[in-house]
């Protein structure tokens, strides 16, 4: 599929929203709401964005910021997020953002190895950590804070920059240039900076839009961001919605969410995998305290079979009856957590499984799932509206090329694929060879070109039986469960498979309580004859998923969870599983070691 990008489109990104926005100047772009009201929007349009972004970008180069110098940001997702990065772009400047939970030595790391010369940060408790580094040989020298009025400060400070001035870095860069680093998370070692191009955003603005335009082009399309703009995909998908003026709410305290949702009403929403099964998990947990839990296992089973026949084009009479009665009791009221509005959403940054695609297709939300890497500029593949196949990825976006290699390695080619790692040419060479990218990933292909991916290549697991295991669909299937929080598969060189199962801290009280069992500690939980009843009968449902070769044999629920505060989660919320395997060798051991 040939990209859109032809020699008469914009060459960086400024040019690209500047005549993006002049055509709708009374466009609403962005909206936000303040904490003593969180559910009255502020609305800004195009005309009025763009004068706040000229105004930042004149006190950068007022405050010395040069062409090509690059500047941090470290914050939760707000639309302030937005104003400074797109006023960095318009300076000449290239932002770097910074995830809002890293640790000073994280911080440490980002600013010295892209020698980040300014921080934006959100608060004085970030602030107090970036100007914990900074000393000595850093290369910051100054630290403005959100929360402080930076924004206002640097729009005064420029007042006496020209328009000149401002119109020759808005046009400075061209589309080979620099226009960020992005660090990925990191599963495993230091995080790697993957330099992004104007050209590739600029590419992934002009060709998105029109494989979803019945998502982003339809009348009064908005959306809620809520995932960090410190990853790529909500990055992007900032970059494509305001060159297409949909309206951008953001929220910044994700505990709002679902205030947010109802008087936002946004027309699709952007969430990781992990954020639908939280949905689903705590809609059932609900139901099940309020005794309701029956009820609401029979409506998600119709809504998913109704969806999985309905997909095959063979819907019995019988069935679309039980699928009306368990909408109207249960499937509409889940739908009404989105705000009622939502037609569509985008799924990223892992797999989501089947289960949950065909149960939100039955609330009338199609998911449409996509794959890509930040080395891709985040996007590679996605689902098209009405076309979407469940389980799979979708076919590649215009201008990229897809092959699968011998082991089944998902290689990739095109004008999206990133500048290399900033100052790591080893790493470099290790992914990228003869023009190909390697991404790690192990995927199958039909005929049409639809990718599935299977699991990453590192992690597939190989017992002493010779098996190859994938350990995404078990992992899948056990989340599944209100209880299970997090699982880790191993087994590796192994007789059989086994699994680490955390349980959901959220979900425990009610499920409990429903029981009338009392409050339990998790580690309490974990010893509890009822509670390892249900993760039994969860584990046999996930293993019904597999071969006898590839069940989970034996398990151990820890009395922790994980998360990017125990260093065993990624800010974009991908498990270390390493690490995991590594800090919980015992239990490993002792699942082998039992008889």
């Amino acid at each position: 599929m040939s990209p859109r990008a032809a020699s008469a489109d914009p060459k960086n990104i400024n040019a690209l929203l500047e005549r993006a926005w002049a055509k709708r100047p009374d466009a609403v772009v962005i909206s936000h709401t303040r904490p003593e009201s969180p559910d009255d929007w502020i609305d800004i349009t195009a005309s009025e964005a763009l004068d706040m972004v000229n105004a930042v970008a004149r006190g950068l180069i007022a405050k010395g910021v040069k062409v090509g110098e690059r500047v941090g940001i470290m914050s939760r997702t707000r639309y302030e997020w937005t104003i400074f990065d797109l006023a960095c772009w318009a300076a000449g400047a290239v932002p770097v953002p910074i995830y809002d939970t890293s640790s000073a030595d994280q911080v440490d790391w980002i600013t010295s190895d892209s020698e980040i010369s300014l921080v934006m940060a959100e608060n004085s408790d970030l602030r107090r950590t970036v100007e914990s580094v900074a000393t000595g040989q850093s290369p910051v020298r100054e630290v403005l804070t959100i929360d402080s009025g930076a924004l206002e400060e640097l729009a005064n400070a420029g007042a006496a920059v020209s328009e000149d001035d401002l119109a020759k870095r808005r046009a400075s860069a061209k589309s080979k240039d620099l226009a960020t680093i992005i660090y990925t998370s990191g599963t495993t070692g230091r995080p790697k900076g993957v330099r992004l191009t104007h050209g590739n955003l600029v590419h992934q603005a002009i060709n998105v839009p029109g494989e979803v335009a019945e998502v982003l082009r339809a009348p009064g399309a908005q959306t809620l961001l809520f995932l960090t703009l410190a990853h790529s995909l909500a990055r992007v998908v900032e970059v494509v919605c305001l060159t297409e003026c949909v309206r951008l709410g953001y929220t910044p305290d994700v505990t709002k969410l679902v205030g947010n949702m109802a008087s936002f009403r946004p027309s699709f929403v952007l969430a990781a995998p992990r954020v639908f099964e939280k949905i689903y998990n705590s809609a059932e947990t609900k139901a099940t305290a309020g005794g309701r839990g029956g009820i609401f296992r029979w409506a998600a089973a119709q809504g998913i079979a109704f969806a999985e026949a309905e997909d095959k084009g063979k819907v019995s009479p019988g069935l679309a009856l039980k699928y009306r009665i368990a909408n109207a009791l249960v499937l509409s009221k889940v739908k009404a957590v989105f705000g009622g509005n939502v037609t569509h959403a985008i799924s990223g940054a892992a797999p989501l499984g089947a289960r949950l695609g065909y149960f939100f297709r039955s609330l009338g939300i199609e998911v449409l799932e996509g794959y890509g890497l930040t080395e891709t500029t985040a996007a590679s593949h996605v689902n098209r509206p009405g076309k979407a196949r469940i389980g799979s990825v979708g076919v590649p976006l215009p201008g990229l090329e897809c092959k699968l290699s011998k082991d089944g390695e998902v290689l990739m080619r095109g004008p999206m694929l990133f500048d290399g790692y900033h100052r790591n040419p080893e790493a470099t060479k290790e992914v990228l060879k003869r023009g190909w990218l390697h991404t790690g990933d192990i995927g199958t292909m039909d005929a049409d070109g639809f990718l599935t991916i299977t699991g990453r290549k590192k992690e597939i697991i190989v017992t002493a039986g010779g098996k190859n295991v994938a350990p995404a669909v078990l992992e899948d299937r056990l989340r599944a469960h209100p209880l299970v929080s997090q699982c880790v598969v191993v087994g590796d060189n192994k007789p059989f498979i086994g699994a680490l199962i955390t349980l959901d801290t959220e979900a425990l009280p009610a499920w409990l309580e429903a029981r009338q069992l009392g409050e339990m500690t998790p580690g309490e939980a974990a010893l509890n004859t009822e509670v390892k009843a249900a993760i039994d009968e969860a584990v046999e449902t996930a293993n019904q998923q597999v071969s006898r070769a590839e069940s989970i044999r034996r398990y151990r629920v820890l009395d922790v969870d994980w998360s990017v505060m125990s260093g065993h989660v990624t800010p974009s919320m991908k498990l270390k599983r390493t690490k995991v395997i590594e800090d919980h060798a015992a239990d490993v051991a002792d699942i082998y070691e039992t008889p």
